[in-house]
């Protein structure tokens, strides 16, 4: 497949009303949850993923426009080519080519131009860490001049900051989440700066994701590390994000830490 249309009136055909429904409970779509005005055609994350192969070389253009659909999975299969496209072009053997570069950060700009799109925790949790998460890893264009690549960690954190501080609770997710790659990759100190922005965040989906963070940089990192920013916010913490933060410690540990 080479164009949005395709993509759309291919999972169109896939519609399921049965599974659309189970989705829509799930996925919090009545009006006053966090969901309400998605929409799903029904289809499992595994059949789209497919899809997202075939169409895995649609161009820029293309892709914005599957973010555009009113269809949850139509969106999901948008951000999954993206990922797929961004990997290729990641690497190792690519991580300083220019032309890889260029691409790369085109398709940062264009998903972070289009992040709203990312309605629902889930759009934001499959790709995030492993676009806008892999990039601050990675050489870029942005930020500068446009004539020499360079890592550029004080543009990076100001992209983060965006995110952190915009008023859309999808954005602010994504600022949290993407540091899920940073940690796999042994540098904690995006999980840190984050987790420590938005310990005071209003909404339980934002208590989870910080403290799923907090575990997976312990787990990849350092436990003690992780200990020690505990100890420090302990007073502050909210109880949702401690228990997801201490779910890889012992019994013991983790019932001392509920405790206090």
């Amino acid at each position: 497949m080479t164009t949005a249309v395709e993509v759309m009136n291919r999972m169109e055909a896939l519609r399921n009303e049965r599974e659309r429904v189970h989705l829509m409970r799930f996925f919090k779509t009545a009006p006053g949850d966090y969901g309400y005005g998605d929409d799903f055609l029904g289809i499992r994350v595994p059949e789209t993923r497919v899809i997202a192969g075939e169409g895995r070389d649609l161009p820029i253009g293309e892709v914005e426009a599957l973010l555009k659909s009113r269809w949850h999975e139509v969106r999901l299969c948008g951000f999954l080519i993206w990922v797929d496209q961004f990997e290729r072009l990641a690497k190792k053997r690519l991580e300083n080519d220019e032309e890889a570069t260029r691409r790369r950060d085109e398709i940062v700009v264009s998903y972070l131009r289009n992040g709203r799109q990312a309605n629902n925790w889930d759009l934001v949790d499959l790709s995030v860490h492993k676009i806008v998460g892999h990039w601050l890893l990675l050489p870029t264009f942005l930020g500068g001049d446009g004539r020499e690549a360079a890592v550029r960690r004080e543009y990076k954190e100001q992209v983060l900051d965006q995110l952190a501080h915009s008023d859309n609770l999808w954005l602010q997710r994504m600022s949290i989440v993407c540091t899920w790659k940073t940690s796999q990759q042994g540098d904690p100190s995006w999980c840190l700066r984050y987790a420590e922005m938005h310990l005071h965040h209003p909404h339980d989906l934002m208590h989870k994701a910080v403290g799923w963070m907090l575990r997976e940089m312990g787990k990849r990192v350092s436990m003690d590390l992780l200990r020690s920013f505990l100890r420090e916010h302990l007073h502050e913490i909210h109880r949702t994000t401690l228990r997801y933060a201490i779910e890889k410690m012992s019994e013991r540990e983790r019932r001392e830490w509920m405790e206090g």
